[in-house]
């Protein structure tokens, strides 16, 4: 199918000028588009190197700023290519927005100080390779060496290995009788020791020892081995690893910038690690306030989501504190942490949700505009799940006849048996990663008119991902439904393959979805909870069903559902009030002019800080989705009489809370006569009834 530039123009507001061979006869109009100083977007990524060398040679003029978009594997080729004009159009449309607006950068330094941890032998080889860039201290874990030094070789237990790149701190305690600095390699302990305890690595194998101390006789003029030094920690400052060892030192789903973990046979590894010598930015991928937090209050831990679903263990709760803390040098800018946070304490900023707002609108008005129905959005990560839809592409273009060669290849036409590519009303949208985005934009795609979500989670995501992923879209997928949209409007696609992820878009040819009968006009805001609530207010206008309330789904606090009541146990409840001074949403809250519970559900987090402070366990979560005004107005949860001063009738308590405290304290022996009677007195009656009566005994008596 031909690229049409008239109907793409009319979606897109501007007139549009085909080229088919813009990389090479057509050069001179990319040029020339460039030096007019307006925005340029070129619809094609395969040369994107070349186009990037064109602009540096284009002389004079205002250049524009260069965009790319791909617009064939993504859009054109595959079975469905002569559908395809809505999502193309929709492609250019999101490609012709603003860059996301500049975030803060963490920055790493290093000096390229090396740590490599394994067999002697391969560690040496390895060291071998690198050497002329980096600065190599090597770690022995076993196995011979060379005979030349040529790097400085620590040993003994490792005990710790923490940091990042240009900041790793190693541990290991000396806890063998050969001093490996004072070891000058004559090898006579090797040969004198008759058990054959000491092996070309110069280490004893203290297992086979037997206490001959031949090895101790024959190093006395260099000193290197002594049985009774006492095992010593050491700690030293290195700015990349090198790992080789059978056993990984860091074992956590994301590993630390500058950790390396090698087969001895993959090159590439080694030359990236030439490479890491200098400073290094990253942006620093999430915003955090702490006021909005719900982990923890008065020492009380309620959300935990963010801590467990870190696979980078950025995420650290600071007890001191009572908060968390990311440490911005581990983070690998995933977002799990910001999709799974119910308050928004969390939010991700690469880009921010606003951004990713204004893009959806984008897309789908664009789609919509140009003629498109049903559409798909497929969320995925710009470097795993980018490869995996372009080479779902490239295998669908290939895997028929062709007839004849048509603009950019599309037309090639699918076998009976082979990959049918991208499906026309299939968008995808590229992010850092798939699992930033969460309930907040899933439910706005939909309000916007998206008939799906798609998230496509590749072999390399974390566990802890998946089961978040799943368990939020379990959330939006019930509240939907419970508003009466039939169908199944959020999929976690799983693929490692073209062919398992083709087989998956394919099989969205039978679903049918009930939408909204308008899209939303609302924009997308830095506030999860402000955007969900936008959300929830369009979708619930607009629902099929009108029911009381809508049921979600139970997980632990702060891993469920983010929507919710609480049940107050009548029975137990005195009225404390602990559970007000903890709740971080304002959910809970009290009347200064009467003993009373109060509650408004709309801003509920079902983390469950309440239920786990309340002393008489009288607090139960409901996650659900309360319909109408009243999830916005503040409703009488519990209430009772006051309890009032005996002397100056003044109210200080709650009458079950005082009557309870008597009944506790009434057979205690200093809680007799007059003391017990002092328990239904205010503060100040309590103190002035002390003081005036005559049978007590003050310290100023004494």
């Amino acid at each position: 199918m031909p690229l049409q530039p008239r109907p793409l123009g009319a979606a897109l507001n501007e007139e549009l000028t085909l080229h088919s061979t813009l990389c090479r006869r057509e050069a001179g109009a990319f040029q020339k588009a460039i030096q007019s100083g307006d925005d340029v977007v070129v619809a094609c990524t395969q040369e994107k190197h070349l186009f990037a060398e064109l602009a540096g040679m284009a002389e004079g003029g205002n250049i524009s700023p260069l965009k790319f978009v791909n617009i064939r594997e993504t859009g054109g080729w595959g079975r469905d290519a002569a559908q395809a004009m809505p999502k193309i159009a929709a492609l250019l449309a999101a490609a012709h927005l603003p860059e996301p607006e500049p975030v803060p950068t963490v920055t790493y330094k290093s000096a390229g100080r090396l740590l490599i941890v394994g067999p002697l032998e391969a560690a040496e080889q390895a060291a071998a390779l690198l050497t002329d860039v980096l600065d190599v201290t090597i770690f022995s874990t076993g196995g011979a060496g060379a005979q030349a030094r040529q790097f400085p070789v620590l040993a003994g237990q490792v005990e710790a290995l923490d940091g990042w790149l240009g900041a790793f701190t190693f541990t290991w305690s000396r806890n063998n009788p050969i001093n490996l600095d004072l070891c000058t390699r004559c090898n006579a302990c090797v040969a004198a020791c008759p058990e054959g305890a000491i092996g070309l690595d110069y280490q004893v194998d203290m297992a086979q020892c037997q206490s001959h101390r031949a090895c101790v006789k024959v190093c006395n003029a260099a000193g290197a081995i002594d049985f009774t030094r006492d095992p010593t920690s050491e700690t030293e400052q290195f700015d990349l690893v090198l790992d080789i060892g059978a056993v990984p030192l860091i074992t956590r789903h994301a590993p630390p910038q500058g950790y390396f973990r090698w087969d001895g046979q993959s090159m590439p590894t080694l030359l990236r690690l030439r490479d890491m010598v200098g400073e290094f930015d990253k942006p620093k991928f999430f915003d955090y306030k702490q006021k909005l937090c719900a982990h923890s209050r008065n020492t009380q831990i309620g959300c935990n989501a963010c801590i467990d679903i870190c696979s980078a263990e950025a995420v650290k709760s600071d007890k001191g504190r009572q908060q968390i803390v990311v440490n911005p040098n581990l983070c690998v800018g995933c977002g799990a942490c910001t999709t799974v946070c119910p308050t928004g304490a969390l939010t991700y900023a690469y880009p921010r949700a606003s951004h990713q707002g204004v893009k959806l609108k984008t897309l789908l008005a664009t789609y919509g505009k140009a003629g498109g129905q049903s559409a798909v959005l497929l969320l995925h990560s710009q470097s795993a799940g980018q490869a995996l839809v372009e080479s779902l592409g490239r295998a669908a273009q290939l895997a028929g006849p062709v007839p004849k060669r048509s603009l950019l290849g599309f037309g090639r036409q699918a076998g009976p048996h082979t990959l049918q590519g991208v499906p026309a009303n299939v968008i995808p949208l590229a992010l850092w990663h798939s699992a930033s985005t969460g309930l907040d934009l899933w439910l706005s795609a939909i309000a916007f008119g998206a008939n799906q979500v798609l998230v496509l989670s590749t072999p390399d995501d974390a566990p802890a991902y998946v089961a978040g992923l799943q368990a939020q879209m379990a959330v939006a997928q019930a509240l939907l439904n419970g508003l009466g949209y039939t169908g199944t409007h959020f999929r976690l696609v799983q693929a490692g393959t073209a062919e398992a992820l083709d087989a998956a878009l394919q099989s969205l040819a039978d679903t049918r979805q009930q939408l909204p009968a308008a899209a939303a006009r609302y924009a997308v805001t830095p506030e999860k909870r402000s955007t969900l609530d936008l959300a929830i207010d369009h979708l619930v206008a607009h629902a099929p069903l009108k029911p009381d309330a809508v049921a979600l789904p139970a997980g632990a606090p702060g891993a469920g559902s983010p929507l919710g009541a609480i049940e107050v146990n009548k029975d137990r409840c005195t009225l404390c009030l602990s559970c007000v001074s903890v709740c971080p949403a304002s959910a809970l809250q009290d009347n200064a002019n009467a003993p009373q519970l109060r509650f408004i559900e709309k801003n509920c987090v079902q983390c469950g800080l309440c239920a786990t402070t309340c002393p008489e366990d009288a607090i139960t979560l409901v996650p659900r989705l309360l319909i109408g005004p009243a999830r916005k107005e503040l409703r009488v949860l519990n209430e009772m009489p006051p309890y009032s001063c005996v002397r100056c009738n003044k109210p200080f308590g709650t009458l079950k809370a005082i009557e309870g405290m008597l009944g506790k304290l009434s057979g205690h022996a200093m809680f007799q006569g007059a003391a017990l009677e002092r328990l239904k007195m205010c503060g100040d009656c309590r103190v002035i009834d002390l003081y005036s009566a005559q049978n007590e005994t003050k310290i100023t008596d004494i």
